[in-house]
């Protein structure tokens, strides 16, 4: 199984844009980490270290309680992996992530709109 890549999520990911999050806003990614295979902790932090330790703990709960992930315990190992319903979703989730990814400057151009309309409004 490959290792993860630091950079395996740019800062202008996609999925930051997507109006559509599975389990939170950090599940997705933590998805396409798993699609490999299970993984530790200390793994999932390599590329998705902008997550705090506190959130990617409530993120894999969450996906956990969905029935996407599963956590595993072998004596003081613990591993995360996507259970069969996790793996039905990576297929939609690419899908998802080439929308967001063709309508990128779509969703950034409505999203600072949002912002500064925002903004106006609470001045």
């Amino acid at each position: 199984m490959r290792e993860l890549s630091a950079d395996m999520f740019d800062e202008l990911c996609p999925s930051t844009v997507s109006p559509v999050k599975v389990g939170d806003k950090w599940g997705a990614l933590i998805m396409r980490c798993l699609e490999g295979g299970p993984r530790r902790f200390s793994e999932l932090q390599v590329p998705l270290s902008r997550v705090t330790p506190k959130v990617l703990t409530q993120s894999l709960r969450t996906l956990e309680r969905d029935g996407l992930v599963e956590r595993s315990v072998d004596g003081r190992q613990v591993t995360y992996a996507l259970t069969s319903l996790g793996r039905s979703l990576l297929e939609p989730l690419a899908a998802l992530c080439a929308w967001a990814e063709e309508h990128w400057d779509e969703l950034v151009d409505a999203r600072e709109k949002g912002t500064v309309h925002l903004a106006r409004r609470h001045s």
